[in-house]
């Protein structure tokens, strides 16, 4: 049967009927996209059939390590989050701004004309809502235009986590597995046996509004309690855990702890984590003119503070060592960022965790900088007495 869905209300959308689902979204004007395979590796991009999406595939992660594997079933969302983030839609990594020209001895700036094409965001996660949200902020009060109309555009399809990856750490960061923002869709799958659906739970007119042509049923007691087992089961297998209690001071106050430099040995200042980071916003902007001189434009691209001249002030980088630089980039991460943004700028994704080079965990690092700072003990190697 077709139920007529309302705010609020939860459905059942067979796996049968899916296509249905992405042909309402496409059919309100969106453009969908989500989780795809692409160089051994889940994605995001265009869906345009659910053949699109990544089928029996799942990913294991571990810090430094990410690799596909295949399911024993065919789920459509089987997998946890993979090394984009939503916010190449929303702050793309290389955009023009806008382009000044010159006519009859004045100029005119012609702001970059936006995609007339709203974009469905299909599968975000419950920690990617949150980033969502602290870059809402991060940009809102920046009061960036261009993030603005992209980000009011966007039809948000969440997909709550059936399982925990190894470097996933949201129950710590109260930021999932189950979602608990603000939402136009929120989707759960169930596989039981030979049942395969979704709980769908309506959160806006705009999510409705899709909904329009979608088979859907009421869902039972049974069916919804499904859903939160699945759920349940992946927020108590977490791969990770980070205590979050004081964090801000730990970082703040000790900024000569020790453990700055071992990790600083091991750092490639790689930008990995930021690039990979679904918060990160560090940017850089240039000015590109054209030989005749009559035409230049404004470019932004990605930038983060591992670059070494990403601080620098007349030529002169105030962070000139690798150690300085994670220093900040944790710091704020875990503490200044409070300060400045009022919430975390760590959601828990695991992301930097598995795509550094050399592995390493920032839960492992804060867990360290905990710990009192130990004297140094003379090596009686040296002549020193032991």
């Amino acid at each position: 049967m077709t139920e007529s869905a309302q705010v609020g209300g939860r459905y059942v959308l067979d796996r049968a009927d899916f296509p249905a689902f992405l042909d309402g979204m496409r059919a309100a004007g969106y453009r969908v996209v989500g989780p795809t395979v692409r160089d051994r590796a889940i994605v995001y991009g265009e869906v345009r059939a659910v053949t699109d999406l990544p089928i029996g595939w799942t990913d294991r992660q571990e810090a430094g390590q990410y690799r596909l594997e295949r399911r024993s079933d065919e789920a459509l969302f089987g997998y946890n989050v993979g090394p984009h983030s939503w916010k190449k839609y929303l702050f793309p990594a290389h955009e023009r701004l806008w382009t000044a020209t010159t006519t009859d001895g004045s100029f005119e700036v012609r702001p970059e004309p936006d995609d007339a094409t709203p974009l469905a965001f299909l599968g975000v996660r419950a920690c990617e809502l949150a980033a969502i949200r602290v870059q809402d902020r991060v940009f809102g009060l920046a009061g960036d235009p261009t993030y603005a109309r992209r980000r009011r555009s966007v039809l948000r399809v969440a997909v709550e986590c059936g399982q925990a990856g190894r470097t996933c750490f949201c129950v710590s960061m109260g930021t999932g597995p189950a979602v608990h923002d603000e939402v136009d869709l929120a989707l759960t799958e169930v596989l039981e046996g030979d049942r395969h659906y979704f709980l769908l739970h309506v959160g806006s007119d705009r999510g409705a509004r899709v909904l329009t042509d979608v088979p859907l049923r009421p869902a039972s007691p049974v069916e919804e309690g499904a859903a939160a087992d699945r759920v349940a089961s992946a927020a108590a297998s977490m791969g990770r855990s980070l205590t979050t209690t004081g964090i801000r001071d730990v970082l703040v106050n000790q900024p000569d702890h020790p453990r700055w430099a071992i990790v600083a040995r091991r750092c490639l200042a790689c930008t990995n984590c930021t690039m990979a980071c679904p918060t990160c916003f560090c940017q850089s902007t240039e000015e590109v003119p054209d030989l005749s001189g009559e035409k230049v434009e404004r470019w932004r691209r990605w930038d983060s503070c591992f670059n070494s001249q990403f601080s620098a002030v007349h030529g002169t980088s105030v962070r000139q060592s690798t150690q300085s630089r994670y220093r900040q980039w944790l710091t704020h991460k875990f503490g200044t960022w409070h300060d400045q943004f009022g919430e975390s700028g760590c959601v828990g994704c695991g992301r930097c965790i598995t795509w550094c080079p050399v592995g390493i965990d920032v839960t492992e690092e804060a867990a360290a900088l905990r710990e009192p700072a130990r004297p140094t003990v003379p090596s009686a190697s040296k002549g020193t007495t032991p």
